[in-house]
């Protein structure tokens, strides 16, 4: 299909965003934009909310993961359902007990203002790298399989893009984004499933179960790893690594955070939590379908496996014509250049709006925690809802130019396979995170204020070396997902090593 054509969907697609934006955004006010007046629909937001979990890294990562791991992924996400269950059973009632706008605020009344910066700060280094790597991801296929076709250079598509998202998001903020949201997490879903149901058609799989049948035949079905513990995709490694994930980068997330407390009540917002989890894991399973039914794909137009020995592990690359196709490419360059015109179109769709639920609602809450946490715009009485206003939308075109640079510098460092990178990036930035919560959820002890900020620091440091020697100093274990598991634990017992008993603590 005709580039011009796909941009024009693209564009119409954006069109159709600001006129949604345009209607949410009627008569908003900060409270608005920070938590939707505490008036979401708990159906609405789990909906919309499974698109911002997924995101552009899930629609063209995970499947990019199968050809060499097959539904391996899958064990994750079982630790996301628990996790899941832990943050709507355990955090969700403090939120809503203390009626935060910003859950960072709880550290605030349970350490003092250390902990509360220091933790705000956290959130934003974590989700600006994490938003960043995802829409890198996305902007990157773009310009390489459309826009560059057109003439159009990375840096005018990560501009434009940018300025397209910030021209939708600036005044309805979370009233708005629950309500885009929904209507792009439709397009994503909508886009996988006729994906899976061309390839099937095109292999003559007959149907569901022939597709089973054939990823089975050809080993892409394993999910469970028993045999080695000290490998990296051991079962009980990953559901462990996969549900502390899910309970920092969701239940400690003001992005994720500040959706599910724009509704009114704990029970809905419950609810909410609960049956996204469970849609969660479906779609994930099918983007693993995905997967697998591309690289079947693959084969069948010539593609080629060449298995190597890459430091003692073994590494797998994909040969397409003589020409090196990396993991993250697979789905995009089948989609684009394989297969008709019109399921190019549908992967267009989908990949943008896979994008979108993951960046602007990370522009949005990275501007609610910087103007409540960091500026402390909600406490300054003496300014007026325009003063309030005219600092927020400053913070947010701020936020706008970071990522921007952000894109940039992984253009720079990315090795065609972003999803253990994004997990990674986790693992060392919420430790901090979720030892602070931990600490004054399960205990009455209270660190002192000036080690906040140096044990979170000091902590995912020395991760990062022990993780650089984990076969050398641990008799050959290798450190996966739980990564962030460790370096929550570290950062706890330094805490609480470096801290006094304080009896008015909050109740847990």
């Amino acid at each position: 299909m005709n580039n011009i054509v796909l941009l024009s969907v693209i564009l119409f697609y954006f069109l159709v965003l600001f006129v949604i934006a345009h209607f949410t955004g009627k008569g908003g006010n900060n409270e608005s934009y920070f938590i939707g007046n505490r008036n979401s629909k708990w159906w609405l937001v789990a909906f919309g909310m499974i698109g911002t979990s997924i995101s552009g890294m899930t629609f063209i990562s995970v499947p990019g993961t199968v050809g060499a791991s097959g539904f391996d992924y899958f064990q994750l996400v079982v630790g996301y359902f628990i996790g899941y269950i832990i943050v709507s059973q355990v955090l969700l009632p403090h939120y809503y007990r203390l009626q935060l706008t910003s859950i960072y605020t709880y550290l605030q009344q349970r350490f003092g203002e250390s902990a509360y910066k220091t933790g705000a700060l956290f959130f934003i280094l974590s989700r600006t790298m994490g938003a960043t790597l995802r829409l890198y991801l996305v902007i990157k296929i773009l310009e390489k399989y459309l826009l560059e076709g057109l003439g159009i250079p990375f840096e005018v598509t990560a501009l434009v893009i940018l300025g397209l998202i910030l021209l939708y998001t600036f005044r309805g903020g979370v009233k708005t984004i629950v309500w885009t949201d929904t209507l792009q997490t439709l397009c994503m879903l909508g886009s996988l499933l006729i994906c899976v149901f061309y390839i099937t058609n095109h292999l003559h799989l007959n149907g569901g179960v022939g597709a089973l049948t054939k990823l089975y035949e050809n080993g892409y079905l394993k999910i469970w790893h028993w045999e080695n513990p000290l490998a990296g995709n051991y079962f009980l490694k990953q559901i462990i690594g996969g549900m502390f994930i899910t309970i920092a980068m969701t239940g400690l997330d003001q992005e994720m955070m500040q959706k599910n407390i724009s509704v009114k009540t704990l029970k809905d917002s419950q609810k909410n939590m609960i049956v996204m989890s469970l849609l969660q894991m479906g779609v994930v399973f099918m983007f693993l379908v995905l997967g697998g039914l591309l690289f079947l794909f693959f084969a069948n137009e010539g593609g080629e496996f060449v298995h190597l020995i890459k430091n003692g592990s073994p590494v797998t690359r994909y040969m397409f014509h003589n020409i090196e196709v990396k993991s993250d490419d697979i789905f995009p360059t089948l989609a684009l250049h394989f297969m008709p015109g019109a399921i190019g179109m549908v992967f267009l769709v989908g990949l943008i709006s896979a994008l979108f639920p993951s960046a602007d609602g990370a522009l949005t809450a990275l501007t609610s925690s910087y103007c409540i946490d960091i500026l402390g715009i909600m406490r300054h009485k003496n300014q007026t809802e325009e003063q309030q206003k005219r600092t927020r939308l400053t913070v947010h075109y701020c936020f706008t130019i970071v990522f921007l640079i952000f894109v940039f510098l992984y253009r720079d460092i990315d090795d065609g396979s972003l999803i253990q990178l994004l997990l990674t990036v986790a693992g060392y930035t919420y430790g901090p995170l979720l030892a602070l919560f931990a600490l004054g959820i399960f205990t009455k002890r209270s660190p002192y204020p000036t080690a906040i900020p140096i044990i979170a620091i000091f902590a995912p440091i020395l991760c990062y070396i022990l993780k650089q020697n984990d076969k050398a100093w641990l008799n050959g274990y290798t450190i996966g997902n739980e990564l962030l598991v460790i370096n929550g634990l570290i950062t706890f017992v330094l805490l609480f090593a470096f801290s006094k008993a304080k009896t008015d603590a909050l109740k847990a």
